[in-house]
């Protein structure tokens, strides 16, 4: 039976080991194949078996676990997934401002009216104060922890809510017992220390740093929400008879006629039928000049329309056309793990339990060692590195930048279909190109035309003669010929298999054909038509000899021309340390100026597709990391071998599914942007996680005390909280710099 793939967003989560929660329970649950939690993004991708198990089964058992899930399978989805994001956001700030107000006097309170207050009952009635402003901030504004905490303990699972929970729910009642029996600790010859705005601090900055972390998180996906933002959500139809309707987006089916306007978004993909204007392509291929969309032109969903109008007849719907399509496939991506990734969620999964018994064992040293002050600064000392710990850092740290990297490959038209090829793409060091419609334009089109004397005068019955036939390169002559007149009249049209072509016209015959053709019948040739065309072969071009009775009048050369970027692209890899190889079906000669127009200095040529997954085995067994880059379905198995895999976007779609990396565009020189995006990328995670354990590693011993018996520092809980709220704000915005790297 067939697997089905899915995302789904989950909601609730606060952290990464709740991200781990959640993957945990899915992937215990029966007839799921796989399944991987982005936090970053706050969604899960599960690949199940449907006659199994569905994704209310799923939601079911999240809900189980604390959490939820949003299944609804709805063109709604994304619109109701924004509106929670958004009403959250909005409680989260409200929360927050309110948070600090109340925290504000209890912090001024405990630092200045407590160190002042002369007599036992000004202390009390500060305490009082401090108590009745921090009650609302803990359990109200702050309630999510302690909710959630419990959530987690009654599933025998904790997370970073637990450590808030436990930290700011141990100093408040330790202040509250505090506050009404003094006398416990005044009989012992100690103060009855209250450490209300630890508490009330601490839920404070959580929940400013959760404020500043979610914004960042969806700056993150703001390529995402652009390619979103293309569709329109209206489309004028062209009904029978002329009359227009303006209908949703979602109502529109296959062949209806669709009305474009001067500037409007084109909502699906399809062909024009009338009319002609330039169309903005740059959001989904990158390419910053419009393009003239005429007759017979393909257009895709999410594209601008410049000045013209035009109708078009929609071939492709809702989730079938190019920008769905790419947009599932920047989501599917972004929700991927990087190897890395992996490692890091085994810590995460460890991390609570663990800080919570360094947490116990603090206090417990502290009891033993601590003298008199033992039991006080133990507990601060264990509230301190309940709070400090911060496994949201680590659980960020690599797919936010993932996230950013995807995201600017596809506004810049690279499209990179898993973590996994982003982070590999950094290590190539041989690139491996196929050359017709990747290092070449893939169609052959005139470059040039030599008339005998100069007299073009029978051109037009040369266009008559090539619009009969079917031969590729007919069409080509057709096409740069297609402004001539043609000759009325012409007949007997007669396709010469291997050779030409030859028609009547005008009482004689002509001819349309190889210089074998011309000498089969019996055909002169001028020796200036001759050089000519040895000049050309020599070049590797196809040459065309048309002709008449008498003589040969002209020369045509025809090539598929080497693309403009394709020598730059080249040159770029490597500069860059990247071994550049050509592969092709097509023969030596032809192979060896292709080469050297460009630049490359090892190719192949006469390149079968079996041979070409062969020549990439072969590099990957000398110890390279191979890239293969092609376009068509002879290129599948070789992309299938690579290790990156990159498809030209105007390719076969064979090519595109086989491929993990596609340009949109077909421009190489966005070959060597995507190999430096990689690297970027992955300097930005190595950044990120070197920042996260770097923070745990010195903030926890620091918190536990481990400085006191050397100069006696002790972390102060407030502090502590407002470092752990940093930590996951940096790793966030050290990701988001990505976006303005060149």
């Amino acid at each position: 039976m067939a697997t089905k793939k899915e995302t789904y967003p989950v909601l609730h989560m606060s952290c990464a080991s709740c991200a781990m929660n959640v993957e945990r329970t899915l992937k215990g649950h029966s007839g799921v194949k796989f399944a991987a939690v982005n936090f970053a993004s706050g969604k899960v991708t599960v690949e199940y078996n449907p006659e199994e198990v569905n994704a209310r089964d799923f939601r079911s058992a999240v809900q189980a676990a604390g959490y939820d899930l949003l299944v609804e399978e709805d063109s709604g989805n994304s619109e109701k997934l924004g509106e929670i994001k958004r009403d959250e956001f909005k409680k989260l700030k409200q929360k927050t401002l309110w948070a600090v107000i109340l925290s504000a006097p209890v912090v001024v309170t405990g630092m200045f009216f407590m160190s002042q207050s002369g007599s036992h009952s000004s202390v009390s009635y500060a305490n009082l104060i401090m108590w009745a402003l921090t009650t609302p901030v803990l359990f109200w504004f702050g309630r999510s922890f302690f909710i959630n905490a419990w959530k987690q303990a009654r599933h025998g699972s904790a997370n970073m809510d637990t450590l808030v929970a436990l930290s700011t729910g141990v100093a408040y009642l330790f202040s509250v017992f505090n506050t009404l029996f003094p006398h416990y600790w005044m009989e012992r010859g100690q103060e009855a220390h209250v450490y209300f705005e630890a508490a009330a601090v601490i839920v404070s900055f959580i929940l400013l740093g959760k404020l500043l972390e979610e914004k960042a998180k969806g700056n993150t996906s703001s390529a995402l929400k652009k390619l979103i933002g293309l569709r329109p959500k209206t489309v004028t139809v062209v009904h029978e008879g002329g009359h227009q309707t303006e209908l949703p987006i979602e109502k529109i089916s296959k062949n209806d006629l669709i009305q474009v306007k001067p500037g409007e978004k084109i909502a699906v993909d399809g062909m024009v039928i009338s009319g002609s204007s330039y169309v903005d392509e740059s959001m989904l291929s990158g390419e910053p000049v419009p393009v003239l969309k005429a007759t017979g032109e393909k257009v895709f969903a999410g594209t601008i329309n410049q000045k013209g109008s035009f109708q078009f007849r929609a071939e492709k719907v809702g989730a079938e056309t190019m920008l769905a399509q790419i947009i599932r496939m920047v989501q599917d991506a972004q929700g991927s793990k990087a190897p890395v990734q992996k490692l890091v969620d085994r810590i995460a999964g460890i991390f609570v339990p663990v800080v919570m018994l360094i947490a116990l064992a603090a206090f417990i040293a502290w009891n033993i060692f601590g003298g008199d002050n033992g039991f006080t600064q133990g507990l601060l000392s264990m509230v301190t590195v309940l709070v400090i710990a911060c496994p949201c850092a680590l659980g960020l740290a690599t797919p936010t930048a993932i996230m950013v990297g995807i995201g600017k490959g596809a506004e810049q038209g690279i499209l990179i279909r898993d973590a996994e090829s982003l982070e590999l793409a950094r290590k190539v060091n041989a690139i491996v190109l196929d050359k017709t419609g990747t290092l070449t334009e893939g169609k052959p089109a005139v470059t040039d035309v030599y008339w005998l004397n100069g007299d073009d005068s029978k051109k037009n019955i040369l266009l008559s003669l090539e619009k009969q036939s079917e031969h590729p390169l007919a069409g080509a002559v057709v096409s740069y010929f297609g402004n001539t007149p043609s000759a009325g009249g012409v007949s007997g049209f007669e396709s010469i298999t291997g050779k030409g072509a030859r028609a009547v016209y005008g009482g004689q015959s002509w001819y349309a054909g190889t210089a074998g053709l011309m000498e089969e019948n019996g055909i002169p040739a001028d020796p200036a038509l001759k050089a000519k065309a040895g000049e050309w072969a020599a070049e590797a071009k196809t040459v065309i000899w048309f002709a008449g009775e008498k003589q040969a009048l002209a020369v045509i050369a025809i090539a598929d021309q080497i693309k403009p970027t394709s020598a730059e692209a080249v040159r770029s890899l490597q500069g860059s340390g990247i071994d550049v190889y050509m592969l092709t079906g097509d023969n030596e000669t032809t192979a060896a100026a292709i080469a050297k127009a460009t630049g490359i200095a090892h190719f192949q040529a006469q390149v079968l597709p079996d041979q070409k997954a062969e020549f990439v085995k072969k590099l990957q067994a000398e110890g390279k990391t191979v890239a293969m880059v092609g376009d068509g379905i002879n290129d599948s198995t070789a992309l299938a071998q690579a290790d990156v895999s990159i498809a030209m976007g105007k390719g076969s779609e064979i090519a595109v599914d086989v491929a993990k990396m596609t340009i949109i565009s077909s421009d190489l020189n966005k070959i060597p942007l995507a190999i430096r995006l990689s690297r970027q990328t992955v300097t930005a995670i190595r950044q990120n996680l070197f920042w996260a354990f770097i923070y745990n590693i010195i903030g926890i011993p620091i918190a536990a005390g481990l400085l006191y018996p050397v100069n006696g520092f002790l972390l102060n809980p407030m502090i502590a909280g407002a470092a752990m709220a940093l930590s996951s704000v940096s790793v966030v915005t050290n990701s988001l710099r990505l976006k303005w790297k060149k």
